[in-house]
């Protein structure tokens, strides 16, 4: 299904200023998704080359940042915000550090206390990459894409 044909439809259901958010929201959820693979994926190798827990998740949650960053502006808020792609990425890695605070916490809380989850820190990445989301799309939405209330073509 079309962005078009999708917003069409949640416009008819919930108006659409709303749909537009919720599609942007869905983009976001995606692109979060893919983040997440990227963070995992990252967190293994730095477990694999000894980086421990905490040491492998920093790196990897930086690389999964960016790789988000680098996609919604391409795609979730594409052609909104001024700002120069520079500019942009220290910004929203700025604006994430409130995601990142949840993110990191809940993963820290579980691994620590969680045998399950220091045995699969995949349980903890999951975890704190949803306490995270809400947040960051807010904050990126307004602060680094400029609180465009519209999304950018498909």
């Amino acid at each position: 299904m079309s962005d078009g044909v999708l917003t069409t439809r949640l416009a008819g259901l919930i108006g659409p200023a709303r749909s537009r958010l919720a599609l942007q929201f869905l983009r976001f959820g995606v692109v979060g998704t893919v983040g997440f693979v990227v963070d995992t994926s990252v967190l293994y190798a730095g477990l694999a080359l000894g980086l421990g827990l905490y040491g492998g998740r920093a790196i990897s949650y930086l690389v999964a940042a960016t790789t988000t960053w680098a996609l919604n502006r391409a795609w979730t808020f594409r052609g909104q915000g001024d700002k120069p792609a520079l500019q942009q990425w220290a910004t929203f890695l700025m604006v994430c550090l409130v995601g990142f605070a949840c993110n990191y916490g809940t993963y820290a809380a579980l691994v620590s206390t969680v045998p399950l989850a220091a045995r699969y820190p995949v349980i903890g990445v999951a975890a704190g990459s949803l306490a995270g989301m809400i947040g960051n799309f807010l904050l990126s939405r307004r602060f680094v894409f400029g609180g465009a209330s519209r999304v950018g073509p498909s």
